[in-house]
């Protein structure tokens, strides 16, 4: 966690693309939001605005309170720290967010799938 941490702090479009990425269930990618989330920032400096968007997406997907105040405004107070906080939410739901969409995919069909067991059951 001290690495995405780092990361966040001095390129935070990185952790933003990761967490973008497997929330939109790889429908978009990493690289493509990370571009789009830079983009906005050296034209508006408010790439909060965007970044909020995936931190109410997060909330609604998870069932989680919007608590003590808006996205936007945590976005915009501390987006370092929204971005670890989502991050670390994801990572505690059982994703690895470096993975992206493809490699969670891969790794929870694998959980998921049930060991053929022979036989009968039993009580």
């Amino acid at each position: 966690m001290l690495l995405a941490g780092c990361i966040t702090f001095w390129c935070p479009c990185i952790t933003f693309g990761q967490i973008s990425e497997i929330l939109d269930k790889g429908e978009t990618s990493c690289v493509m939001n990370c571009a789009i989330y830079m983009m906005i920032h050296c034209l508006t400096s408010c790439a909060c605005l965007y970044s909020c968007c995936y931190r109410t997406k997060l909330r609604q997907e998870f069932g989680l309170k919007e608590d003590p105040c808006n996205d936007c405004l945590v976005h915009f107070c501390c987006m370092h720290c929204a971005l670890c906080q989502e991050y670390r939410e994801l990572k505690n739901r059982g994703f690895n967010v470096e993975k992206g969409w493809e490699g969670n995919a891969r790794q929870h069909s694998e959980v998921a799938m049930a060991p053929k067991v022979e036989g009968d059951m039993k009580r």
